[in-house]
Parts: structure tokens; C-alpha cells; sequence
């Protein structure tokens, strides 16, 4: 005598599955173009070619363990440390402006005399939807004094502008390109973040003969700290990544090289010196490297941004 499962237990039990069956498409597509790559990546930077006699012919280069010795390559080479060193540098310059920027915006477009929020909004946003090659070679002919209208206008003038892709200013052309694309983005998540505030608070503020520069500074600044944190960690990140905004503006000047930033290295060790082994290393450094100033900052600053999530 065959014992039939009622209808509701295969119910429940077909319903075990049913997460998987949606996560399915995601985890392969996971899987296949971010989790092998990686995987490949890490296998390639243990490993070196061999040359043997001339390298011509069958089974003269041959691929072979190298161990840490692409690291360690990586880690001594001058122009990776002269890159870092220049990344630094033009993190330095350009998250502060660009967070105290898009905080200003915020904070004035959340304010109760401004008109035309929308428009205002859109137009400090739109320049993050400009893909960062283009906006590279938008400001790349700005730069250049022969084509660009500023050097035209200055010139008639009779001042004496600078040259921007020079080696002395080139750092601040480079950061204004990121600054020009990136404020807009972070304008927006801290004002979602002012517009939860309480309007209550503004209230009890105003009757307690608070003014809207006290108002921000001491409720709205305070309250939309974690918004502020989320921000400079993923500017952090992106400027660890710097890449296109310099291998755009290079065929334009010469004060930037090959290997201006860690990830144009990477670029000029894989495609042009044809040495994968070399650019995998130097590709597992810099993500070490981005997860490890991540996660701490992160433990530095977790009690401030969420002490209010769990209050």
C-alpha cells in the first residue's frame, strides 16, 4: 500500500527550494564573472613563465610556481610605490572637497529658502550620470590652451593661466574631473538622509530661537553622520581605483605616465609588457589593500555610525 504525501507537506516542501530557485541566476552569474576571475587571478599571481635557452620554439616557456615572488616584485617596484604615493595624494585632495561640497549642497537644498529644489537637485546630480570617459575628454579639451574657450578668454584678457596638464598642476586636473562627477552622488545620499530627519526637531528648534546655520550644525550634520561615512568610504574606495579619468587625459600631456595609479600599472604590466603573472599580483595588492583600509575604517568609526541604528 503506497502512503501519499498531502498536498500541503509537498507544498511546504517545494516551498524550501523556491529562495534557491530565484538566488540561482544571481549566484551563477556570481559565480562565473566575479568569483572565478578573482579565483583565476590569485591562481595566476603564484605562478611565472620560464625561458629556457631562447625562448623560441615548442616548450621553451613554460609556466612554472613562482610563489610570493610576484609580491614581492610588486611591493619593491618604484613606479607601484610612486603610484600609490600619487593616489594618496590625490585622495588627499579631492574626497574633502568633494564631501564638504556635496555636504554644502545638501544642507542648502534642504533648506526652507531655497526655490527650485528640483532643478537644483538635478543639476548637481547630472554630471555623475556622464560616464567618466567622457567627462575625462570633455575636460581633457578644456585643458588644453589651444582648443580650450578659458585660455581664449584669458588670453584677450591679458592673464597668464596656467597650464593645467603640467606636472605641477596636472594632480589638481585629474582630481577635479573626480570631483566634477562625484559630488553629485554624494549629495544625494546625505540629502535622502536629511529628508528622514523629523521635521519635529526643526520645530522645537526654531521656538527655542535656534537659527537654520545652528539648526545645521548642531541636529542635521550630527544626525546624517553615518550618511557621511557610507560616502567617504565608498569615495575611499573609488579613489584607490582611480583608472580613467588619467589613462584618458595621458594621450593629451605627457606629465602622466604609464603607471600614474596603482590600476594603470596593472594595465601596463598585463597589455603592454605582456606579463599577467606581474599585473595579478599587483591586482591581489590592491584589493588586500582597498578590503583592509575599508574594514578599518569601518571598526574605527562603527560605535559613531551605528550607535543610532542601535539605540
Amino acid at each position: 500500500m503506497t502512503v501519499q504525501t498531502p498536498p500541503r507537506a509537498r507544498r511546504r516542501r517545494s516551498g524550501r527550494f523556491a529562495p534557491y530557485v530565484y538566488l540561482a541566476p544571481a549566484m551563477t552569474l556570481f559565480a562565473l564573472f566575479l568569483a572565478l576571475p578573482i579565483g583565476y587571478a590569485l591562481y595566476l599571481s603564484f605562478r611565472t613563465v620560464k625561458v629556457s635557452g631562447l625562448g623560441l620554439g615548442k616548450g621553451a616557456r613554460t609556466e612554472v610556481w613562482a610563489g610570493f615572488d610576484n609580491y614581492a616584485r610588486s611591493l619593491t617596484d618604484p613606479d607601484f610605490i610612486d603610484s600609490v604615493i600619487r593616489v594618496a595624494l590625490y585622495g588627499l585632495v579631492l574626497v574633502p572637497v568633494m564631501l564638504g561640497l556635496a555636504l554644502l549642497f545638501a544642507l542648502l537644498l534642504d533648506s526652507r529658502r531655497t526655490r527650485a529644489r528640483g532643478f537644483s537637485r538635478v543639476s548637481i546630480f547630472l554630471p555623475y550620470a556622464v560616464p567618466a570617459v567622457i567627462a575625462s575628454l570633455l575636460w581633457g579639451f578644456l585643458y588644453l590652451p589651444r582648443v580650450s574657450p578659458f585660455y581664449y578668454v584669458f588670453d584677450k584678457i591679458g592673464w597668464d593661466a596656467p597650464d593645467i596638464l603640467s606636472s605641477q598642476w596636472v594632480l589638481f586636473a585629474i582630481a577635479n574631473i573626480g570631483l566634477w562627477g562625484g559630488v553629485g552622488f554624494n549629495m544625494i545620499v546625505i540629502y535622502t538622509a536629511l529628508k528622514a530627519i523629523p521635521s519635529e526637531l526643526y520645530e522645537a528648534a526654531r521656538l527655542d530661537g535656534a537659527t537654520e546655520v545652528q539648526i545645521a550644525w548642531r541636529i542635521k550634520i550630527p544626525v546624517v553622520t553615518p550618511s557621511l561615512i557610507l560616502t567617504f568610504l565608498f569615495s575611499m574606495i573609488a579613489t584607490l581605483q582611480v583608472f580613467a579619468e588619467p589613462m584618458t587625459l595621458r594621450p593629451l600631456t605627457n606629465t602622466i605616465s604609464s603607471t600614474w595609479s596603482p590600476l594603470m600599472k596593472v594595465y601596463r604590466d598585463a597589455f603592454t609588457r605582456d606579463d599577467i603573472y606581474s599585473a595579478a599580483a599587483t591586482s591581489v595588492i590592491i584589493a588586500l589593500a582597498t578590503f583592509a583600509l575599508s574594514f578599518g575604517f569601518l571598526r574605527l568609526v562603527q560605535r559613531r555610525a551605528f550607535s543610532q541604528e542601535n539605540s
